[in-house]
């Protein structure tokens, strides 16, 4: 039973003014009390004084003359040496998939994981299972089992595994689903720097970003377990995008063949202010420039035939070589924080929940791209939006339900007439009607094309899946 505040934590809150945590120390039960000391006793005060110091200050931006456009890639779909360079690799089973998968779906009105949003145009779908299925399709092609590595965060870790424990892991094996849980970081208030609680015995804490997948992959364990098990290369892609090739072999055979640390795929940015990170080099280094970062007249820069210098936008799809994170966590590489202003509910003096009408709060985030720098050797392959990436962000509008099921649709009518199959399209170009293709029937257009039925016509929603599956 825990009665009184150990004595450490008590030195440590004094010494950081921080006092105030303790306010309702006496009203707590015996649980709460543990849970506040345990939650005090993993962070770092000087860490969070520091970050509160530089509030006002923004991590260096590159002068606009070190930046310049990167290198890009564009496969060749029938270059079969570096096809088979990537499918060695499954067969050899080196390669496992990581999906960030933390975030809650409160933009769609959704109050759960946001992977377990149902997505498919036909089927209904989760965006969990329609990449689970690329996976199992992937194990079931190459003869080895691909693991799936699965970033939870706090608010989703449990609902997460109890998900993929009643869907009986979407048919992948038991072992080969491991899930992990990214790390937290409280928030401060704005205009002291105080510690915010969400309740009497416990702070307000939120995930530390994507930046924090590689030291919750090295501290969880799964770094390691991956290397023993014989694991080279990681493939990293985010739950909200339902249109990701996980493990393309020819995208993995070029990144074996170049010997990089780090590959990244960019799209194309369509037009200067679009919404996505921009891959760029700087001072020789493979480097993420957020969109609101870079300057506005470089980003209007175009070349010689009228197109965007800087257009490599990022949709979040890397490949990480093993040795590369090993080498990044033994050496206690720090990824810095990004310091945001947000609104952020809490507990005023007296015990009164607060909700804030504007931001009154610091939330601090790693980025997975601050590591991109640090990579010796490194790939950027081109791929299309339309093939390749649409996430699902909002209730409505863009990057919505509605905008991405067309686009899943829209994928489908591509690779039906790839195969010689006629699909009604609007005035646009979309699909006419409700199109659908499990990764368990093909994982591209030229599987599509090598087991479609001949003769198939499509005259309303269609969904072509795996007989064996149902």
């Amino acid at each position: 039973m825990l009665r009184a505040v150990p004595e450490e934590i008590q030195q440590r809150l004094r010494q950081f003014g921080q006092e105030h945590v303790l306010r309702w120390w006496d009203r707590l039960r015996d649980q709460e009390r543990q849970e506040l000391v345990d939650q005090l006793a993993r962070i770092d005060l000087a860490q969070l004084r520091d970050l509160y110091s530089r509030r006002n200050a923004s991590i260096p931006l590159p002068a606009p003359e070190q930046i310049q456009a990167i290198g890009v890639t564009r496969l060749d779909p029938s270059d079969q040496s570096t096809r088979q360079r990537g499918e060695d690799a499954f067969r050899r089973g080196e390669v496992a998939a990581l999906v960030v998968a933390g975030g809650q779906a409160t933009r769609l009105g959704f109050d759960h994981p946001k992977g377990m949003f149902p997505i498919g145009p036909v089927s209904d779908k989760t965006l969990f299972q329609i990449h689970a299925e690329k996976v199992l399709a992937l194990s079931h092609r190459y003869g080895k089992g691909v693991p799936l590595l699965v970033l939870t965060s706090p608010a989703t870790d449990a609902e997460t595994q109890a998900f993929f424990e009643m869907q009986r892991f979407f048919g992948l094996a038991r072992e080969d689903v491991r899930f992990f849980c990214q790390g937290t970081m409280p928030a401060l208030d704005w205009a002291t720097g105080k510690l915010l609680l969400e309740a009497p015995g416990r702070l307000f804490t939120s995930p530390n970003g994507h930046g924090g997948t590689l030291l919750a992959l090295a501290e969880s364990g799964l770094l390691e377990q991956m290397e023993q098990r014989g694991i080279r290369q990681i493939f990293y892609f985010q739950v909200d995008n339902p249109l990701v090739k996980v493990g393309a072999p020819i995208f993995l055979g070029h990144h074996l063949q170049t010997g990089a640390e780090v590959s990244s795929k960019i799209v194309r940015k369509e037009e200067p202010n679009d919404r996505l990170g921009n891959l760029v080099l700087v001072d020789g280094r493979c480097t993420m420039i957020e969109y609101s970062d870079l300057p506005a007249e470089l980003a209007r820069q175009t070349d010689d035939e009228g197109r965007l210098r800087i257009s490599a936008g990022s949709p979040a799809i890397h490949i990480f070589a093993v040795d590369f994170l090993r080498r990044l966590t033994r050496k206690g590489v720090q990824i810095p924080f990004h310091v945001a202003r947000k609104k952020v509910p809490y507990l005023d003096e007296n015990g009164k929940p607060v909700q804030p009408d504007k931001e009154n709060a610091l939330k601090f985030e790693m980025f997975i791209f601050d590591v991109l720098p640090l990579a010796e050797r490194w790939a950027v392959v081109e791929t299309s939006r339309r093939e390749e990436f649409v996430p699902l962000k909002n209730a409505t509008g863009p990057d919505s339900p509605a905008v991405v099921r067309q686009a899943i649709s829209n994928r489908a009518a591509d690779w039906l007439e790839q195969a010689g199959i006629a699909v009604p399209r609007q005035p646009n170009g979309d699909s006419a009607v409700a199109l659908e293709i499990s990764p368990l029937y093909a994982l591209n257009a030229r599987e599509l094309a090598a087991k479609v039925p001949a003769g198939l016509r499509v005259d309303g929603p269609l969904y072509l899946n795996d007989p064996a599956t149902g």
